[in-house]
C-alpha cells in the first residue's frame, strides 16, 4: 500500500470505477412509466428532429438519462399504448394510409402514430379519420415507425449492458 492510499484509502483509479453506476441487482417491474413524461420525450423530440432517424436518436438519447426502471416503464407505457389501439377502425386506417397493412405493418403503423405526439394519438384513437391531417402535412410514403417500438430497449442496453424483456415481471399484471 503507497503513502497516498494510506491517507485516502483508495487510490483515486479505484474511486474512479466504484463512483459508476452498478445496474447488476436491477429489480424486476410491471410498472409504465408517468404518461405525462412519456409524452413530454415524445414532445420534445418532435420539436428537435426532423426526420424519423433523427427522432430515434433523440429518444435513444433522451430515454437513457432516465432510471433503468423508468426505461422498463417506457417501454411497458409504448405497449399499453399500442394494446390500447389495436381495433378494426386503427386497422383500416393503417391499411388506407400505407396502401396495405399486414399483421407487423399494423404494429409499425401504430407506433408511428404513438410518435406523433399526444394530441394525434388521443385524436386518432378516438377517430382514426382524424389521421388524415398528417397525411396531408407530411412527405412521407410510408407511415410506420418499427424502430421506435425499439428505442427504450436501445437505450436500456445501452445504460446497463442488459436485456431489458430479462427485467420485465411478468407475475404482475401492468395494463389496467
Amino acid at each position: 500500500m503507497g503513502l497516498f492510499e494510506k491517507l485516502f484509502g483508495k487510490s483515486q483509479s479505484d474511486k474512479k470505477i466504484s463512483s459508476q453506476p452498478n445496474f447488476s441487482n436491477i429489480d424486476k417491474t410491471a410498472e409504465m412509466l408517468d404518461e405525462n413524461i412519456f409524452w413530454n420525450i415524445i414532445d420534445n423530440s418532435l420539436k428537435r428532429a426532423d426526420n424519423q432517424k433523427n427522432q430515434e436518436a433523440f429518444l435513444i438519447k433522451e430515454i437513457e438519462k432516465l432510471t433503468p426502471k423508468e426505461i422498463i416503464g417506457f417501454r411497458l407505457r409504448t405497449d399499453k399504448l399500442l394494446y390500447d389501439t389495436y381495433n378494426s377502425k386503427m386497422w383500416c386506417a393503417g391499411y388506407i394510409m400505407n396502401g396495405g397493412c399486414s399483421d407487423d405493418g399494423f404494429e409499425y403503423f401504430r407506433n408511428w402514430v404513438i410518435s406523433r405526439g399526444k394530441d394525434v394519438y388521443y385524436k386518432a384513437k378516438e377517430n382514426p379519420d382524424t389521421l388524415i391531417s398528417q397525411k396531408e402535412n407530411s412527405e412521407d410514403e410510408m407511415f410506420d415507425f418499427e424502430s421506435f417500438w425499439y428505442v427504450a430497449l436501445e437505450a436500456f442496453n445501452k445504460k446497463t449492458g442488459k436485456n431489458l424483456y430479462d427485467l420485465f415481471d411478468y407475475t404482475r399484471r401492468c395494463y389496467n
